[in-house]
């Protein structure tokens, strides 16, 4: 859904005033977090969608990373997971085994166990996980916390919906963009453990709402500005290419038309660069808010763990709730 109807629906649900749920002033939480012990919560997200590759495993492989990012963006550790799948009689059960196998070696990975799940008959295939996981209230991370003069750091490059926008219309293959599945099935597992060894003060996972949105959130959440620097910024080889002969997700002018009013000085920015910031991700990276003096041991101990590093802007007290773009 998109973000503006989105935040309309949310608005008309009933609000809860059950104190255990430490996620309910929490703007744009990527997980809900409930505590069922003095230094214990449970986190819980989930998150399932249509294919955006054609090899059944490999499907499986990123559906399962993206739906454990969540976990991990709020400093959670991925105990269990449940299959969600919509499956069509048209298709080879075969290609659902894959599907499940590939999910199930990434939920092995992240040290979590499947324990169950749904399936129904559905014109389209989908697939993704319900998953729990624990989280020390007082280690928790999220949206809230950012603090200005902390410097913004981001482990995954963008563009991954340019670039399966261009698969599904035949303009690439799977093996014209192997940077891109790589990270895509890359979990977000050892890039948290560094944020948390490390210490900082906020966090989010880049995914459908585009850098640009997901960036606007925490902005919104922590009150204050924030601005990206486009020199550096990291982008997955081809993402560039596709936006510029104007192979565009849907997701990308929907996540324009809601965030761009809060976006200084946008009329000045290039198409270009508007839809790579976007572009809506697929188990994309962290968004990491660090003090300037932590910038470095950060980038240290993410590279150390093969974790992308990339600093790409900082926090300010000017402007809050705002975004600057600048070169």
């Amino acid at each position: 859904m998109a973000p503006g109807p989105l935040a309309q629906v949310l608005r008309q649900l009933p609000k809860t005033s059950d104190p255990n749920l430490l996620t309910a002033g929490i703007p744009f939480a990527d997980a809900g977090v409930y505590q069922i012990a003095d230094k214990c919560a449970l986190v819980q997200s989930i998150d399932f969608f249509t294919p955006v590759v054609d090899d059944p495993r490999t499907f499986g492989r990123i559906a399962a990373a993206n739906a454990l990012s969540d976990i991990y963006a709020m400093g959670g550790r991925p105990i269990t997971a449940l299959n969600l799948v919509c499956f069509p009689r048209c298709l080879e059960h075969d290609v659902l085994v894959e599907i499940l196998q590939g999910g199930a070696e990434k939920v092995i990975e992240a040290g979590a166990v499947i324990i169950g799940g749904h399936t129904i008959e559905d014109d389209e295939p989908k697939y993704g996980l319900a998953v729990t996981g624990l989280v020390d209230p007082s280690k928790m991370l999220s949206t809230v916390g950012a603090k200005p003069g902390d410097l913004l750091v981001l482990t995954k490059p963008i563009g991954t919906g340019l670039l399966t926008t261009a698969l599904k219309g035949e303009v690439l293959t799977e093996a014209q963009m192997p940077d891109a599945i790589a990270g895509m099935t890359m979990l977000n597992r050892a890039a948290a453990e560094v944020m948390l060894r490390i210490g900082v003060h906020a966090c989010t996972d880049i995914t459908g709402f585009g850098l640009l949105g997901h960036a606007l959130e925490l902005a919104e959440a922590s009150r204050v500005g924030v601005t990206l620097t486009t020199t550096g910024l990291p982008v997955y080889p081809g993402a560039a290419e596709m936006a510029a002969i104007g192979l565009v997700p849907e997701g990308s002018y929907n996540n324009r038309s809601h965030y761009l009013p809060r976006v200084r000085d946008a009329e000045s920015l290039s198409i270009e660069l508007l839809d790579l910031l976007a572009d809506p991700q697929t188990s994309g990276g962290l968004l990491i808010c660090v003090a300037a003096d932590k910038l470095a041991a950060l980038q240290s101990a993410l590279t150390a763990v093969s974790a992308g590093a990339w600093q790409i802007g900082f926090v300010s007290d000017a402007h809050p709730g705002l975004l600057q773009i600048e070169n």
